[in-house]
């Protein structure tokens, strides 16, 4: 792994995949979260209901949560797509990535059978604390190959 990172003998070959691994994990990345954004911003109710499921706030915090959340997803979103400020939009989503899987692992220890509220707050379907967990550990490494590939295009 460390090779992909180096410049050395066929430095070129590697130099290409690392620019398309950082510019792909980027762009999913930045996808990911403006899409998951856009629908929390659409029923902010919903994902408010979402956010109380988990039984970790106090009720009027739900909503305010649920209010500010998604435009800080859609606004690191955007950073991340148009590939300005990668480094503080990258370390935001995951800070707030990191925080939501600690609610998960609260949730499962707790027993709570709930959807996530990650991509669909209105309801539609099931996902399971476990398989977002699963999910969030992707995109936590999404993010530390951002990261990795932006300090990489300052440097």
């Amino acid at each position: 792994m460390a090779g992909c990172w180096a410049a050395g003998r066929g430095g070129a070959t590697m130099t290409g995949w690392r620019i398309i691994l950082y510019h792909s994990s980027r762009l999913l990345l930045g996808a990911l979260f403006y899409y998951a954004g856009l629908v929390k911003a659409l029923d902010v109710v919903a994902f408010a209901g979402s956010v109380a499921n988990y039984q970790l706030l106090p009720y009027q915090l739900n909503f305010l949560v649920a209010g500010v959340l998604p435009y800080v997803e859609l606004a690191a979103g955007l950073l991340l797509l148009f590939g300005r400020q990668v480094r503080p939009a990258v370390l935001l989503i995951a800070g707030m990535n990191a925080v939501f899987m600690v609610a998960l692992v609260s949730v499962i220890l707790r027993g709570l059978d709930i959807d996530c509220g990650c991509f669909r707050p209105a309801g539609e379907g099931h996902t399971s604390a476990q398989m977002a967990l699963l999910r969030d550990a992707g995109i936590m490494l999404l993010a530390l190959v951002t990261w990795l590939g932006a300090a990489r295009r300052k440097g």
